[in-house]
């Protein structure tokens, strides 16, 4: 079945609002419209500005399992830079216990330099942050399952750590890795119950694919065991009018250059843009390269009633 979850993060930095409230609205909202998932992304701070509201990932998750029942709730993706992966599993066991077995634990190697700066997080390179992504949810996995975990890596160890309660689920929640290298989708092979990619293409999702079969076939785990989503963008219309204004709200004034400067015909082949029978097709497109599972950004989510148009036409075709 093709899932579909929508990330928060444009609607929790609304300073006009407030921003939790806000939150809350959009997750209750996505509950009652039969979205599968609500996610966060783990920021300090906003890209590229860093002076509007946003709210941290874990707490703002606890607060969010409380106000909802069926929705399941993730961090699209939390860096592993941000805490040592043994408090990162007592935090995760808890909101999974909090939330009566509805964790999604999303993990990414961290790429925001400023961020880390800004914050005092030592910021090593790419290929560092990648290793260290590797011993992390071998160490969180460790936490889970076992009564007491013990690990020695090159970067992190624990020694006897009781993890008390254990999560709900079992063997434990699924755990996502997010990113587009291949050393990524490397570790995602060998520890990932899901792999997102990232404001892609059909195509290059396709290759993105084939690149983690590749991997999981390098050590004979079966790539199917995998869930493979897709993250990115959602301006969907009533009408051409509509559709065009939306545009030109969201792509042509974005704050990030390049989103600005991008041609539109790339902005639309790596996001989903257009009237709902558009909107449908596009999903189809994703799906035929093997895409399982949507992660929807709506920059105007604030207007609850995009949430419902989608929906209507998008979610009803696949249900």
């Amino acid at each position: 079945m093709i899932k579909f979850g929508v990330l928060l993060t444009a609607v929790s930095q609304d300073p006009a609002k407030g921003s939790y409230s806000i939150a809350r609205r959009a997750a209750i909202e996505c509950e009652r419209l039969g979205f599968d998932s609500a996610w966060l992304n783990d920021h300090f701070f906003p890209f590229p500005s860093q002076e509007e509201p946003w709210l941290e990932c874990w707490t703002t998750l606890s607060a969010l399992a409380i106000e909802t029942k069926n929705l399941r709730l993730g961090t699209l993706v939390s860096c592993n830079s941000f805490r040592y992966p043994s408090v990162l599993a007592k935090m995760g066991a808890s909101l999974d216990v909090i939330s009566d077995g509805r964790l999604e634990l999303g993990l990414g190697a961290g790429w925001y330099k400023a961020e880390y700066l800004a914050y005092g997080i030592p910021f090593p390179k790419g290929s560092i942050r990648v290793e260290q992504l590797k011993e992390g949810v071998q160490i969180i996995k460790k936490m889970w399952t076992q009564e007491r975990a013990t690990y020695y890596g090159k970067y992190y160890s624990i020694r006897e750590a009781v993890c008390n309660p254990k999560p709900i689920q079992s063997p434990h929640p699924p755990i996502w890795i997010g990113g587009r290298s291949s050393r990524v989708l490397q570790v995602a092979a060998e520890f990932a119950d899901g792999c997102n990619f990232y404001a892609c293409s059909p195509n290059e999702c396709g290759e993105k694919v084939k690149i983690l079969n590749q991997h999981c076939m390098e050590i004979g785990r079966d790539s199917d065991e995998i869930q493979k989503s897709w993250l990115g963008t959602v301006l969907i219309g009533k009408n051409k009018l509509e559709l065009a204004n939306k545009i030109k709200k969201f792509k042509f004034r974005h704050p990030r250059k390049e989103v600005r400067e991008m041609a539109l015909e790339e902005y639309k082949s790596r996001h989903i843009v257009g009237m709902p029978e558009q909107c449908v097709e596009k999903i189809r497109e994703f799906v035929d390269f093997g895409i399982t599972y949507f992660m929807l950004v709506f920059p105007d989510m604030s207007n609850l009633q995009v949430l419902q148009l989608f929906s209507d036409h998008a979610i009803a075709c696949f249900r």
